[in-house]
């Protein structure tokens, strides 16, 4: 499927939720629990309410699609891209599937998911340019921390994570979820 056809499909379908792989595979992606969901909930609240006080840029919940490079489509838990980045964007463009890689994602494993997927995932993130990544597992308290042109790091345990250069001065204790 082209964009504009795969929008049409999703548009066609609203109680479900796709992604599009760069090899153009179509993938429904699951409805979270309880759990997932109001970790997701609080991790939108801690980053909104840092971004209010630091003004970073724009940050983005799971239902925003981006279109990356490599022709994918993808929606990250949380994401963010930076006000100068934004305003790169025209009017049009910010209304549609964002035609950029975010400059920050977090994917949220949920126990639906397959962590090899989430992986995957998480490295077509950052081929695309992203320039840090936080692939959470709750369940096995384990961060895959990605930054630009490394290798992930493996994080054990529920301490706090660095917003690094990307997200100056922002932290996240990962003991207050769960």
């Amino acid at each position: 499927m082209n964009d504009d056809e795969f929008t049409r499909f999703c548009q066609d379908n609203p109680d479900l939720k796709f992604e599009r792989r760069k090899n153009g595979d179509i993938v429904f992606m699951a409805n979270t629990g309880g759990e997932t969901g109001n970790n997701n909930f609080e991790l939108n609240v801690t980053f909104g309410i840092w971004n209010r006080e630091v003004k970073f840029g724009k940050f983005f919940d799971s239902s925003t699609a981006f279109r990356l490079s490599d022709t994918s489509i993808m929606s990250p838990d949380v994401s963010a891209i930076s006000q100068s980045r934004w305003d790169e964007l025209t009017p049009e463009q910010r209304k549609k599937i964002v035609p950029i890689c975010p400059d920050f994602v977090l994917e949220l494993r949920s126990q639906s998911d397959r962590l090899k997927d989430c992986l995957e995932k998480m490295d077509d993130w950052m081929d695309n340019g992203c320039q840090l990544g936080w692939l959470i597992d709750l369940s096995n308290q384990i961060t895959y921390v990605y930054r630009a042109k490394q290798a992930p790091q493996q994080i054990v345990g529920l301490g706090l994570l660095s917003g690094e250069d990307v997200l100056p001065n922002f932290s996240l204790d990962l003991s207050t979820l769960l």
